[in-house]
């Protein structure tokens, strides 16, 4: 035992230095510059978001289901956290994250962690699409050294002015617009340009050089835009919620801003794991688990007055594609932005704000992602409603009253599509016979169709109900044809329909189907000679 305990450290070991190693400081690259940007666009610290990424390697990573996925600040909370900044103040935006921890850890016991993946791929994709212009509109102005509008729609429609304060130069020539303009733009480009550069280089993430050569610029011609700003110790923002602040816990507008927090971390957070599980054959996501992980992470990130954490697609896919096997990675990567912000806030003070607005302007077009839209569209038009609907309300309105329509046009949508039975009557009157097909499913919303349709069979008829391509039927609706067949029998006529196989359609007796054998052969009818049309469908 004594000679196999040095090989198993080594054989642990070994893999953590040869793949995890090096992918956690591709990380801590791509990371570095989102902390700090997603900070500044949610009207934060920089450091803030620092410390949220700190928590998000350190605490999340160790303790997540996911293993491979990278937790921190996160774009799809920017305006989120941006609002209640400006309403609530960080002092209480700490309480809300705190108290949106405690919901999460609380879904995770109550076993919800799947639950929270039950949204419409719409909706979500609308979501993030609105955030993506929420946030493009918004970084656009700060990318010129100016200030955001205030509201979406006045930030979107404000964009001409902001191209031509600039970009078009005045009579006074260029001006601090202009030059902040021009570095912002040199980013993008820098970040476009590096998808052409040799595959080796891209060890170096994209967002990283960008902002790496509009820092240089920017220092080499000391130009006169503005700077990251950021304190010698930016462990001097760490606070926890004052007693003050703690009273307003149970207060309406602070549960709901928490629910809210805790419904779109959760639901990012868990929709990033799945994206990561179809991009590596390692273990698979445990959605309670990393639910609870978010929690702790939120709860720690509340205490210290830092930004919500969640988890994040793009640093997860760079996580994987630097090679990362375990979970090593991204705690080694909240380790590095650790000893960096500790050891060298210096260098962030040289980095211009235009260059991180910039790269934000860049993830908010990201997010907007017309893909998505081509791949709903394969799904229908009516997918693609539902996204535009919810796209165009959370840039009009807000983000949570934006997810609750386009939810409520899914459930719509549901709700249509579980209605939908169609029926055909074909009534021959010179034989006396009436041909009753159904078709779809049969609930007690489809109840005023399926009347309609029996209402047009005359009494004192033979009638056969083919019901082969009903796919199911409620109690209602099972009911109520029980009901008519003795009532129009009772009257004279007669009704051929196989009750077994009918309430072998309903999932109250689904578990007993009748066997093959016992099922009667299906009466032949004469050629009709009329045809009848219900509401649900017309023949031609």
């Amino acid at each position: 035992m004594g000679r196999e305990s040095p090989r198993w450290r080594v054989g642990a070991v070994l893999p953590v230095l040869k793949y995890d190693l090096p992918a956690s400081i591709v990380v801590f690259l791509v990371a570095l510059p989102l902390c700090m940007g997603i900070a500044v666009a949610s009207g934060a610290p920089p450091g803030a978001g620092l410390i949220t990424g700190i928590i998000g390697g350190l605490i999340v990573g160790a303790f997540a289901g996911c293993p491979l996925q990278v937790s921190g600040p996160a774009a799809g909370l920017t305006v989120v956290v941006w609002e209640l900044i400006e309403v609530q103040g960080m002092e209480k935006l700490a309480v809300i994250v705190l108290l949106a921890g405690a919901i999460q850890i609380l879904a995770s016991v109550l076993q919800l962690g799947q639950w929270f993946r039950a949204v419409s791929p719409a909706v979500i994709q609308g979501m993030l699409a609105g955030i993506g212009v929420l946030i493009f509109a918004s970084q656009f102005h700060v990318m010129i050294d100016d200030l955001p509008k205030g509201t979406g729609l006045a930030n979107l429609v404000t964009i001409p002015a902001a191209i031509e304060k600039g970009l078009i130069p005045g009579d006074e020539g260029f001006t601090t617009h202009h030059l902040a303009a021009m570095v912002g733009l040199m980013t993008i480009a820098a970040m476009v340009a590096w998808n052409w550069a040799p595959r080796r280089a891209h060890l170096l993430p994209a967002m990283l050089v960008g902002v790496a050569l509009a820092t240089a610029v920017a220092g080499f011609f000391h130009l006169p835009i503005s700077y990251v700003r950021v304190r010698d110790n930016i462990f001097t923002l760490v606070h926890a919620p004052d007693w003050e602040s703690l009273s307003h816990l149970l207060d309406t507008s602070m549960l709901s801003a928490a629910v809210a927090v805790a419904f779109i971390a959760s639901a990012e957070s868990l929709l990033s794991a799945t994206a990561v599980d179809h991009l590596h054959a390692g273990p698979r996501t445990c959605y309670n688990r990393e639910l609870a992980a978010q929690g702790v992470g939120n709860m720690i990130c509340g205490a210290l007055g830092a930004l919500p954490v969640t988890g994040v697609m793009v640093r997860s896919a760079a996580n994987i594609s630097a090679g990362a096997r375990t979970r090593a990675a991204t705690m080694l990567h909240g380790l590095w932005l650790l000893l960096f912000v500790a050891s060298f806030p210096f260098l962030l003070r040289l980095i211009p704000t235009a260059s991180l607005a910039a790269l934000l302007v860049f993830t908010g077009y990201k997010l907007i992602n017309l893909d998505a839209v081509r791949e709903l569209r394969q799904h229908g038009r009516s997918e693609v409603a539902i996204y535009a609907v919810t796209m165009v309300t959370v840039v009009a309105t807000n983000l949570l009253t934006g997810v609750l329509v386009g939810f409520s046009l899914a459930l719509a949508k549901l709700l249509y599509t579980t209605q939908n039975l169609a029926t055909e009557v074909v009534h021959d009157r010179d034989n006396g016979t009436v041909s009753l097909t159904l078709m779809g499913i049969a609930t007690f919303v489809s109840l005023p169709r399926l009347a309609t349709a029996v209402d047009a069979v005359p009494p004192r008829t033979t009638v056969a109900i083919d019901i082969e391509a009903l796919r199911h039927i409620d109690h209602a609706c099972l009911s109520f044809l029980q009901s008519w067949k003795r009532l129009h029998e009772l009257n004279g006529g007669a009704v051929r329909l196989d009750l077994g196989r009918l309430k072998a359609r309903s999932y109250q007796v689904r578990d007993h189907p009748r066997p093959p054998g016992d099922r009667p052969a299906p009466v032949p009818l004469p050629p009709a000679t009329e045809v009848r049309f219900s509401p649900g469908k017309s023949i031609t």
